[in-house]
């Protein structure tokens, strides 16, 4: 089964490099036309500038693709709706919107200012919901759209040092669940990447081995699936170092426990019995998730030359 985007046209936010570059070239490679967006700032969002997007256009363009660049941030309505409507001017329509783009300011919530926690809320949650509404009306016109929101294990799972990060990136999978539902008449399918990628946002934290078998474009084939024609609908897909697995916010089976004054006694009782999570896999960080990914695939590493 084939995924032939020919004819598609792709926004990609955060092209710029790492994930968004890899999934825009990906994109491109598969015969989508693509709006290369990225705002140009550093991992903490500032700054800004179109070289880096310009640089991922020319390379699309030397492959024999089509794309332009855009600068816009996605937390300003206004330069997101422009950047849609361009692409709907250049190309008549919007098929596929990858949200990418995001900043990170990782500090303890006993030292991190509440400035910090809205810009990084306002980045990936907002700046995907931005995004999304922008394209939200064209794609039920044309009956056709495949959106995919960028989630993380930190906020599946959390992880030290980044409240604000895992509460924007668990709003994403809220977000997706119900727009699955909605978009789903239109055929507009939605689904959420939860991705271990080395790049510049990781930079800091991994070895030289982590970081080459961690590598973005061992991502991007989830994000190709998630918004092909054959994609699925409300999944959250985790992607690293080549491993693929599915989360899901699960419930147990629990016990009834009734009401009455001591209720709630009765409840802690029997805490362990309703927390039961037998069988399940599932992580108590979002380290976990690269983890388990990197130990399966060194384990593969390591036995290639014994099944060469």
């Amino acid at each position: 089964m084939s995924i032939d985007l020919s004819g598609r046209v792709a926004i990609v936010t955060g092209a710029g490099g790492g994930l968004g570059r890899a999934h825009a070239l990906l994109l491109a490679k598969r015969g989508a036309r693509v709006v290369v967006n990225d705002l140009g700032g550093s991992r903490d969002g500032s700054g800004g500038g179109n070289a880096m997007a310009e640089a991922v256009v020319e390379e699309i363009r030397a492959a024999g693709g089509e794309a332009f660049a855009n600068g816009a941030s996605v937390t300003d309505v206004d330069q997101v709706e422009a950047m849609v409507a361009e692409a709907v001017e250049r190309w008549g329509r919007v098929d596929i919107l990858v949200n990418n783009a995001g900043i990170l300011r990782d500090r303890t919530f006993a030292k991190l200012d509440l400035a910090d926690f809205r810009a990084v809320v306002e980045v990936h949650l907002m700046g995907s919901i931005n995004c999304t509404k922008a394209v939200w009306e064209q794609m039920r016109s044309q009956g056709y759209g495949r959106i995919m929101m960028t989630t993380s294990s930190s906020g599946l799972w959390g992880n030290f040092g980044q409240s604000h990060y895992g509460a924007a990136k668990l709003g994403l999978v809220g977000a997706m669940k119900t727009l699955s539902e909605e978009g789903a008449k239109y055929d507009i399918r939605v689904n959420c990447l939860a991705p271990s990628a080395a790049t510049r946002m990781t930079a800091d934290i991994m070895d030289e081995a982590e970081l080459a078998a961690l590598a973005p474009e061992a991502v991007s084939p989830a994000m190709l699936v998630l918004v092909s024609e054959q994609a699925p609908n409300g999944m959250i897909l985790c992607a690293g170092a080549g491993s693929f697995e599915c989360a899901h916010i699960t419930m147990t089976q629990g016990a009834y426990i009734g009401t009455g004054e001591d209720a709630a006694e009765r409840l802690l009782a029997s805490l362990d019995r309703i927390a039961d999570r037998t069988d399940e896999m599932v992580p108590h960080t979002g380290l976990e998730q690269p983890r388990f990914e990197l130990a399966r695939a060194m384990a593969q590493t390591e036995a290639a030359p014994a099944n060469g």
